[in-house]
């Protein structure tokens, strides 16, 4: 159960990506919050997980009640993700499905509450990944905008641009291997894997700088050392507490 520890800001409607009867989750229409949503998005092993921990450290040293979230975490849908990646002949569309089901599983039960409390909900990746992917896969764009216009509008939205080179060797020293998808090897853009992580994650490189401009994502260099990339970062969401608070 959330707990009221502290607010970080005063109440407020929410806003929602969709216009009009798009917008929101329906039942929610008169919903306040109190809690600051702020997102980190990234390529796979651009170090969002470090800095979220250091930053959830800080946060909670300097008084603010947080919690974390990130997608495949649902409860009701999370473990079928990682069971239907199994199958690799899986759908584009069919695969996007599965990963807005997480999503709105975890913004209903999680995330929306926990803004009520007061918390700062700090995200590992949100939906603009889903979207970069679902573009990158020949999705249109508007249909997936369409599909997370229920979607909340998070307060700060951060990008680590992290050069894909400097990834996959992040990858390698990781897990010794290259995922299927994080390759973007169901795309056939090359037999070689190494090369099909290079040209996928250039791909989704390319449509971040579209969100970017859409979206107001702010971009934050991740390549260079973790403790200079949470410095940047520390010092933005502070001084936005601050003004919230």
């Amino acid at each position: 159960m959330l707990s009221d520890l502290a607010h970080a800001g005063s109440k407020r409607r929410p806003l929602w990506y969709g216009n009009g009867k798009f917008g929101g989750i329906p039942y929610l229409n008169d919903l306040e919050i109190s809690g600051r949503l702020v997102v980190i998005e990234g390529p796979d092993a651009s170090g969002r997980s470090s800095q979220i921990e250091m930053i959830t450290t800080r946060l909670e040293a300097d008084g603010f009640a947080v919690l974390n979230t990130g997608l495949k975490r649902s409860e009701l849908i999370g473990d079928g993700i990682l069971e239907a990646k199994q199958n690799v002949s899986l759908g584009k569309r069919t695969n996007a499905l599965f990963y807005a089901a997480d999503f709105a599983d975890q913004l209903e039960h999680k995330i929306i509450p926990a803004l009520q409390a007061g918390y700062v909900v700090l995200a590992d990746r949100y939906v603009y990944t889903l979207m970069a992917r679902n573009t990158v896969r020949g999705i249109r764009r508007q249909w997936s905008a369409d599909l997370f216009s229920f979607a909340l509008v998070p307060d700060l939205i951060f990008y680590l641009d992290v050069d894909p080179f400097k990834l996959v060797h992040r990858v390698f020293e990781k897990h010794q291997s290259l995922d299927y998808y994080e390759s973007g090897a169901d795309l056939g853009l090359s037999n070689d894997m190494f090369e099909s992580f290079i040209l996928y994650q250039r791909r989704l490189a390319k449509e971040f700088e579209f969100l970017k401009q859409k979206y107001s994502l702010i971009s934050v260099d991740g390549n260079k050392p973790a403790d200079q990339v949470n410095l940047s970062l520390q010092k933005q969401i502070s001084r936005f507490l601050a003004k919230a608070t």
